[in-house]
């Protein structure tokens, strides 16, 4: 920081010190405007103003986040905190991080029956303890071949540490070396580590700069260890690294991120093959001492069969401890009868790789349907599975897969990660691959079909109970014997779609790599809803993307203009207004051509509200209205609802509140006669705003009131403390300043509950009634 700034940091006493420093941060990097802001933070530009007027004081997290995006170094960040601290102490405020810390806690359990690496274990003791003089957050990579026990020694080490980071520990996977390529994103990481940290997912902001900014944030002044599993390369890593002292960074891959090394200063630590000690140890700890001691010279023949390699050994231990009575001497003479069957190098040179003769062993004594179930889940699109995916891969009830998993586990070939969850190490994933060739070219292709009927259906309900008003698709036929899970309200659709997004992303790139493009299409339109709800705008045009390629491959006018339309709506919500007009104006083309009526008129909908997001409200009441009529051609009532609640909307905006309040009463019939409450209360709102504008107070407040009550009944507490808000407003220019202190004050307790920016501009309104 030059000088100036310092000093003016040093005497900061008040608010508005803070924010003549902050506007001094602003004019320092060349003045980025409100919107450039706000666009990067995900806030409105509202807030900005607030905060860099002086009117609001930033919260600690969201300062740290705002200085950052005025351009302030790592150096800086300390003197800028004091001085934000200091002019909350002075206004007489509570220092928001004085209460009780939310601690996550996101480790796997340890893992059983960990023995060796006392080398390694010390040297990451010795690299994260508070005196090692780091003046950073510390980083350390651990690096090795595959199957040498990273994750292990990670998981074992973050375990035995969690008194050494008492705010909490952050977990992924971040499947950097999945046989199918299919890395997992930081976005997708960031926003799951965002709602570990309590951001509710409709409140995660659009752009990944943002979402780091936020992430960074919120783990600022605490201590947490942050464990990233399994990383591809240097790049995907770096968003999710914390960036102040007292957390620390545990990164597990096969490449040793040398570049991470170098850029920011990560402490490597390269894992080598066990020591024949330690793979003894290694067999005793799961087989029992004494089992071990008793067959010295079997034991040594298994550790050289195995190559020293952990996950060769435990599988191998595996093997043996199904058969407790039987002579190790007969593992190893089986290890020894096959050493000419070895699983391909999946790294050249790499001595660990030799570990087919272990696997082909455990194979080798599986009972028939286990052998062909573990084939089959080499044809697995993602990286865990339930029984009743299971059941489906397999052609099997629930009743007949079970005994099945339940025998892979027994001997490691797949692991109960989660009660009723099974995933496998990508090593034996590549070996279950190279077995499925066994099987005839339609009976592997019987398989990915019925898993992906599986994915499809269960999703199609999922997401029509989610939205019960989209216009439904018709799903590709499921295969006999499919059986879509059991959802049967929109909370288990919510769940099921949370946990199982990554396999649906990947079963959408199975279906196209595949062949399979209905269901490619299908499957990306079961997400849209879904992704939308979790600001996921990326992971939309991801999906809608391979959607629109395979609808041409099919053909399909109607497939391509739902792609195009939901990825218009994406742009939209990422900002790029002109390339959601692009995309928008081509769908509402293709709809037209194809006399698709209520999609044109969807599509006309999503226009206008772009064009309101560039304060073009005439424009976007023409094409709202031009969706009315559409929709009314059709019988198409909820969509007649939702274009009448838009046109009252846009008349209210445009000043004509005679207008907005005619379509609103007219919206509010609709909703009622069709018992959709959100939309009722939605419109009761709009409503109640036309009376206010007209002076009718008695009937606006009653039209807030009956909203009020239908949004704390739908549970719907962001758009009940937004009507608040307007109530308040209401309120005070009615003169009664004591009830419009009542209803901000009740808004602010539910949108600092949600942890949502416009808590901010509440206060502000509270802070000018005092």
């Amino acid at each position: 920081m030059t000088d100036g700034p310092e000093t003016a940091a040093a005497q900061v006493a008040t608010i508005d010190d803070l924010a003549k420093l902050l506007r001094t941060l602003r004019a320092r990097a060349a003045g980025p405007s409100y919107r450039d802001i706000a666009a990067r933070a995900g806030w409105s530009t509202g807030i900005i103003g607030a905060y860099l007027s002086g009117k609001t004081l930033p919260p600690a997290g969201r300062f740290d986040m705002l200085v950052r995006l005025l351009g302030a170094t790592e150096q800086e960040i300390g003197p800028l905190r004091a001085a934000r601290d200091r002019a909350e102490e002075n206004r007489g405020g509570v220092r928001p991080d004085t209460g009780p810390r939310p601690v996550v806690r996101q480790l796997p359990g340890d893992v059983p029956a960990f023995t060796g690496r006392t080398e390694a274990l010390a040297t990451l003791d010795r690299l994260f303890q508070p005196a090692s003089g780091h003046p950073t957050v510390v980083i350390s990579a651990v690096s090795g071949a595959a199957g040498i026990g990273k994750t292990a020694l990670a998981l074992h080490w973050a375990n035995r540490s969690m008194r050494s980071f008492p705010d909490g520990q952050l977990y992924v996977n971040l499947r950097g070396f999945d046989p199918g390529g299919r890395h997992l994103a930081p976005e997708t990481a960031l926003r799951g580590f965002l709602e570990a940290l309590g951001v509710p997912a409709t409140q995660t902001p659009t752009t990944r700069e943002a979402q780091v900014n936020l992430y960074r944030s919120l783990l600022a002044r605490k201590r947490v260890l942050v464990v990233l599993d399994n990383a591809a390369s240097a790049d995907q890593v770096r968003p999710l690294l914390p960036a102040t002292p007292g957390c620390g960074a545990l990164i597990t891959s096969r490449d040793e991120l040398r570049h991470l090394v170098a850029v920011v200063d990560a402490k490597p630590l390269i894992l080598g093959l066990l020591s024949h000690p330690e793979s003894v140890a290694l067999l005793a700890a799961r087989l029992g001492a004494g089992r071990v001691t008793a067959e010295p010279e079997a034991v040594d023949r298994i550790v050289t069969a195995c190559a020293r390699l952990p996950l060769a050994l435990v599988v191998a231990a595996a093997r043996a401890a199904l058969a407790p009575q039987a002579p190790l001497a007969v593992l190893a003479d089986e290890l020894a009868a096959t050493a000419g069957d070895r699983l391909d190098a999946l790294d050249g040179g790499d001595p660990a790789a030799d570990v087919r003769t272990v696997f082909s062993w455990s194979y080798r004594h599986l009972s028939p349907s286990a052998a062909r179930l573990f084939r089959l889940l080499g044809l697995h699109p993602g990286a865990d599975l339930t029984v009743a995916a299971a059941a489906a891969l397999a052609a099997e009830t629930i009743t007949g897969v079970r005994p099945p998993l339940t025998e892979l586990a027994g001997a490691g070939l797949i692991e109960e990660h989660r009660p009723g969850r099974y995933t496998w190490h990508d090593l034996l994933r590549a070996y279950a691959t190279e077995l499925a060739g066994a099987e005839t070219a339609p009976q592997r292709a019987d398989a990915t079909g019925r898993i992906l009927d599986h994915y499809l259906h269960t999703a199609h309900r999922a997401a029509m109970l989610l939205n019960p008003h989209r216009d439904p698709i018709t799903p590709h036929p499921a295969a006999d014997g499919v059986l879509p899970e059991q959802i049967t309200d929109r909370d288990t659709a919510h769940g099921w779609l949370t946990r199982e997004h990554a396999n649906l992303r990947a079963a959408v790139d199975c279906a196209a790599d595949t062949g399979m493009d209905r269901h490619a299409y299908q499957l990306a339109w079961t997400l849209t809803d879904f992704l939308h709800g979790r600001n996921d705008w990326a992971g939309e045009i991801a999906t809608q993307q391979v959607a629109l390629q395979a609808a041409r491959r099919l053909d399909d006018p109607a497939g391509q203009a739902r792609a195009h339309r939901y990825i218009g709506r994406a742009n939209a919500h990422l900002g790029r207004h002109t390339e959601a007009m692009t995309w928008l104006e081509t769908a509402l083309k293709m709809h037209s051509e194809l006399g698709a009526d209520t999609s044109a008129a969807r599509t006309h909908l999503n226009i206008g509200w772009v064009l309101d997001q560039q304060s073009r409200h005439a424009d976007a009441l023409h094409h709202t209205e031009q969706a009315l009529r559409l929709f009314e051609s059709r019988g198409h009532r909820i969509g007649v609802q939702y274009a009448l609640n838009g046109i009252s909307w846009y008349h209210g905006l445009l000043g004509d509140h005679g207008k907005a309040l005619a379509t609103g009463v007219a919206a509010l019939a609709v909703a009622r006669e069709l018992d959709d409450r959100l939309a009722e209360a939605c419109t009761l709102d709009s409503v109640g705003m036309a009376h206010h504008y007209l002076g009718q107070d008695e009937r606006a407040t009653a039209c807030f009131t009956e909203a009020l009550a239908m949004y704390r009944e739908l549970g719907n507490r962001h758009l009940e403390a937004d009507l608040r808000i307007r109530v308040g407003d209401h309120d005070a220019l009615r003169g009664d300043a004591a009830s419009a202190r009542t209803q901000w004050e009740s808004a602010l307790v539910l949108l600092e509950a949600l942890d949502h920016a416009d808590a901010a501009k509440v206060r502000a309104r509270l802070d000018d009634l005092a």
